[in-house]
């Protein structure tokens, strides 16, 4: 099995609905966001996914993202904007913009982390 991760960073502010503590006010975070793809096989030229194509589509959601009021974004006028649902929106996202991989390869996980010592991990059902 293969597998290849990138990783990149961006900045946003959010305030968690329903949450009772400091994360119910506006704040930011310095997000840095792991995105891991696995699969059994390489396409013909040795490559499980091209970096530049997995970096393109990681750093066209975070566009999306970066220095925004996450609340104030679809889908996360609903959806709580916790790093539990940043990290499946990302999940979503990159599955969408990556719809030709080689055969069996798939998106295994999406980590974001909110500070260096705080992480949330969405990782489909098999």
């Amino acid at each position: 099995m293969f597998e290849v991760s990138v990783e990149d960073t961006f900045s946003a502010g959010h305030a968690l609905r329903g949450y009772k503590g400091k994360g119910e006010t506006v704040h930011g975070h310095n997000y840095r966001v792991r995105v891991t793809l696995q699969g059994p096989q390489l396409d013909a030229i040795g490559l499980l996914v091209d970096f530049t194509e997995l970096k393109r589509a990681v750093r066209e959601i975070m566009g999306r993202l970066d220095h925004q009021f996450v609340n104030d974004l679809e889908p996360f006028k609903i959806v709580n904007p916790s790093a539990e649902n940043l990290a499946k929106y990302f999940y979503d996202e990159v599955t969408r913009l990556l719809p030709t991989l080689p055969p069996g390869a798939r998106v295994t996980d999406v980590t974001i982390w909110e500070t260096d010592t705080s992480r949330a991990q969405y990782r489909p059902e098999n």
